[in-house]
């Protein structure tokens, strides 16, 4: 099958390594607005050639939009306007405004909302991986009105990258990973803004940093485009799990500021039961 991919980042590099070497994509077409990335995603052979995204379109099967969200949303009325028989799937990590902007569209069976739930924090067409998405989960959203083509052939493309498959709609998508995906990162980025303004007090501060500060900031070297999209697209859900981080936070700190022994360990046990979901 011949696809293209629009936005030669992380997402869309490491689907086109995975897509070519399992035989399911016969050509990968190329199309992004940086021409670095375009230039990097030949070098690494992501792709086999680049087009604007018009001629990519008229000459792929499949689409897959990999950019941004809010160039997906912008992005993805105007490529059903050119499509025919093609499929077109997206890989946003939101789900309801980009879903609400085609509802009404006469293609908007060729599309199906997919999101997959893998990345790392790095970004651009270096930082893709082979295997990135393998046993990850990827979402499907709001199945019932994407032709069963479109399915069939997103079934096709997951099965290739090893996920198994989860549906929901659209609404249900965009609260569940406001809990589980982007309060870790509005977590990450908080806890390196706090510690970059003591750092101008005390520069020896990093110096310290071990294995958990580490793994507790990593997130917040995210791709800062793509990021502030994603908060903004779902920002009702962000407050809503924001506002109870933010009451646990409060919790902890009365704890911690009475010496409340008992107290905390409770709620240290109590955060400890994540240990039977992960």
């Amino acid at each position: 099958m011949r696809i293209s991919i629009v936005g030669l980042g992380l997402i869309g590099g490491s689907m086109a390594l995975d897509l070519k070497a399992s035989g399911f994509a016969t050509e990968v077409i190329g199309v992004d607005i940086s021409e670095s990335h375009c230039q990097q995603a030949l070098q690494r052979n992501l792709v086999d050639r680049i087009l604007p995204i018009e001629q990519a379109i008229d000459q792929s099967e499949l689409i897959i939009l990999a950019m941004s969200v809010h160039h997906i949303i912008k992005t993805l009325p105007q490529v059903l306007d050119q499509v025919e028989s093609q499929v077109v799937i997206d890989v946003g990590s939101t789900k309801q405004l980009i879903s609400e902007a085609v509802k009404d569209h006469p293609k908007r069976a060729n599309y199906l909302g997919t999101h997959p739930m893998a990345g790392t924090e790095f970004s651009g067409p270096q930082a893709a991986l082979k295997n990135l998405f393998r046993n990850k989960v990827v979402i499907f959203c709001d199945v019932q009105e994407s032709s069963k083509s479109a399915i069939l052939i997103a079934n096709e493309v997951y099965d290739c990258l090893r996920m198994p498959i989860v549906k929901m709609t659209s609404r249900q998508h965009d609260k569940h990973v406001a809990y589980v995906s982007h309060i870790s990162h509005i977590s990450s980025f908080a806890l390196a803004l706090t510690v970059l303004k003591k750092e101008k007090d005390e520069q020896h501060i990093l110096n310290l940093a071990s294995g958990g500060f580490d793994s507790t900031v990593r997130l917040a070297k995210s791709n800062p485009e793509m990021w502030s999209s994603i908060f903004v697209q779902n920002s009702e859900n962000a407050i809503e799990v924001l506002d109870n981080y933010v009451t646990q936070l409060k919790k902890l700190r009365k704890a911690i500021e009475s010496r409340d022994l008992h107290l905390l360990n409770s709620i240290i046990m109590e955060a400890n039961k994540i240990k039977k979901i992960l």
